[in-house]
């Protein structure tokens, strides 16, 4: 009896919730408040902006398909996809749809690449992409593939080959830079969301980033407006901010 009643108490709260204050509603607080199904609320109201919202539809169904088995610490790794997403419409402005499916895809080729591809080659990042370019254009197949991390290279620390894949593939791509940045402010500033054994990891990993990240935001030709480029470089602090407390505490 419980269990329904809770239910009810859930599914009333979401209703009572109207789309003008999701609207408004900080990311992280509708993944707390209203998890998954608050996400994706949002995102068809920010998707409602775009010239082709059912291509944003059709990226998040693949998502939901590809990550149904992962986690992003305390929640589905799904969340953290939707609010890549959603922050490109919402926070950075860009009315672009295939950013947006981009932002769902970020890590699709990436994570799972031979269920994308159809193989069961786990090194099958050509196939995926060609999937990616089938289904939703050679556009976002070009984005997914500037944020896909190559494999590991032996005999490489994996953080320095991921900073310099990164540093070299955002240099030459400015709107795959824009996917990028809402990726990581995601996993920066919501880096408190994550389990206490990831914390550590992911600030070593992501502090020596932040100072790359500021270069390539404030550059003339990162297709973002003042404005928009201030917000990232306030969230960079924070996510600063965050990843020292951490260090600090181990």
């Amino acid at each position: 009896m419980g269990h329904f009643v809770g239910a009810a108490r859930y599914i009333g709260a979401m209703n009572a919730t109207g789309a003008g204050i999701l609207a408004v509603m900080p990311l992280h607080t509708i993944s707390d408040v209203h998890g998954e199904e608050g996400l994706r609320r949002r995102l068809r109201l920010e998707s409602a902006k775009l010239a082709e919202p059912e291509r944003v539809e059709a990226a998040l169904e693949l998502a939901s398909q590809l990550h149904r088995d992962d986690r992003y610490g305390r929640e589905p790794y799904l969340n953290h996809l939707l609010r890549v997403a959603i922050r490109i419409v919402s926070h950075y402005e860009v009315h672009d749809t295939d950013l947006v499916v981009a932002g769902l895809l970020h890590d699709a080729v990436e994570d799972h690449a031979a269920e994308l591809a159809g193989t069961h080659d786990g090194s099958a990042t050509e196939a995926a992409l060609a999937a990616l370019r089938e289904r939703f254009g050679a556009r976002v197949a070009e984005l997914v593939a500037a944020v896909t991390n190559p494999a590991r290279e032996p005999g490489i620390d994996r953080n320095h080959q991921y900073r310099a894949h990164i540093a070299e593939s955002l240099e030459r791509d400015p709107w795959a830079r824009v996917v990028k940045l809402s990726d990581f402010t995601d996993n920066g500033v919501g880096i408190l969301y994550a389990t206490s054994p990831a914390m550590e990891r992911l600030a070593v990993k992501y502090r020596p980033l932040t100072g790359v990240y500021r270069d390539l935001v404030t550059r003339p030709d990162t297709p973002l407006a003042p404005h928009v480029k201030q917000h990232i470089l306030d969230q960079l602090d924070l996510a600063d901010q965050r990843f020292a407390a951490i260090l600090q505490e181990t």
